[in-house]
């Protein structure tokens, strides 16, 4: 995806250290094996989006983030890692951000307890933010818990419904944006008003990055995305311009239906990527992406002019971007 115009902010690369800086000394324990394995997937690197958002959220009154602010970025940062961990075992992945993924190098069941250790970390430090950021942050693990679960009941459906994909990603994905938001706007003394604009923003602007990033997973090249494209279908996922293809109706529909409902070889993904590519899946898919970023730039009217603002209004329009 494009560099979003957060990264460009004055200021950033500083607030980008502190965010590196905390999130390491985060998973320190006094355990060498348990640091390597913790802090596995966090030395590999990232966007560290969520902290990101975090940190400008806090900064749209025109002040600089606060401490609290980068301790709350890394309590969402250490859960999406956290649920990664345990998204690799379960999908049984031998890579993740171009290393091995712990469960390939240590085993599931080391994967599995990092990711629930990474997990209690991220609630110490929502703790110690205060009960309302504490219980902000419960009920997000919980609900990135039934998006998952939303997702995988409906594994290899051809004849999932629409709403269980948003749902699943509004949990998955756009849940936590939202709570990162609103973690940087209560830790930055907000009004309700404000606190409840900035996380409307954090939802809109999650479930357009998680119907983005599904597209790229249809229109991309293997290369750009560092790894087969049509992965979700391989996997059984079926999103939105999967979804769409299939209500088209028609010869292309029949034809992905032929080809869906099982995993697929290498032959069956490219015809199935083919399909999706040349029917309305995704320009309908698109429509439905710039609704959402309509969305999250109205939730700005509602936010004070700053810099962060404005970076905030314009990275929606740079996300649909980077679908060329």
């Amino acid at each position: 995806m494009a560099t979003l115009p957060f990264f460009s902010l004055p200021g950033m690369s500083a607030d980008l250290e502190r965010i590196e800086t905390a999130l390491v000394e985060s998973v320190r324990t006094p355990d060498a094996y348990l640091n390597e394995i913790a802090s596995h997937l966090i030395v590999a690197g990232g966007k560290r989006l969520r902290p990101v958002l975090t940190v400008v959220a806090a900064q749209v009154g025109g002040a600089p983030a606060s401490d609290g602010a980068v301790q709350g970025g890394i309590a969402c940062e250490l859960v999406q890692t956290g649920s990664l961990y345990h998204d690799d075992v379960m999908d049984e992945a031998p890579t993740r951000r171009g290393v091995e993924t712990v469960n390939a190098k240590w085993g599931n069941l080391q994967a599995i307890l990092a990711g629930d250790f990474l997990l209690s970390r991220a609630s110490e430090i929502a703790a110690s933010l205060g009960t309302e950021v504490a219980a902000l942050l419960a009920r997000t693990i919980g609900r990135l818990c039934e998006g998952q679960i939303e997702e995988l009941r409906h594994t290899y459906n051809v004849a999932r419904p629409e709403p269980s994909y948003l749902s699943s990603i509004g949990g998955k994905t756009a849940s936590l944006y939202a709570t990162s938001a609103r973690i940087g706007a209560i830790v930055a003394g907000f009004d309700r008003q404000l606190i409840d604009a900035l996380t409307a923003y954090g939802d809109a602007f999650g479930m357009v990055f998680q119907i983005v990033d599904d597209l790229l997973d249809i229109t991309a090249t293997d290369e750009a995305l560092g790894k087969p494209a049509g992965h979700d279908m391989v996997e059984g996922v079926y999103t939105l311009p999967v979804l769409r293809t299939l209500q088209s109706g028609g010869i292309a529909a029949a034809s992905l239906l032929d080809l869906l409902g099982r995993p697929l070889g290498a032959a069956e993904r490219e015809k199935a990527i083919e399909i999706v590519r040349a029917h309305g899946g995704i320009e309908s898919s698109l429509v439905t992406a710039r609704e959402w970023a309509d969305r999250a730039v109205e939730a700005c009217a509602g936010l004070p002019e700053s810099a962060a603002t404005a970076a905030l209004r314009e990275a929606p329009g740079v996300l649909l971007a980077s679908l060329g």
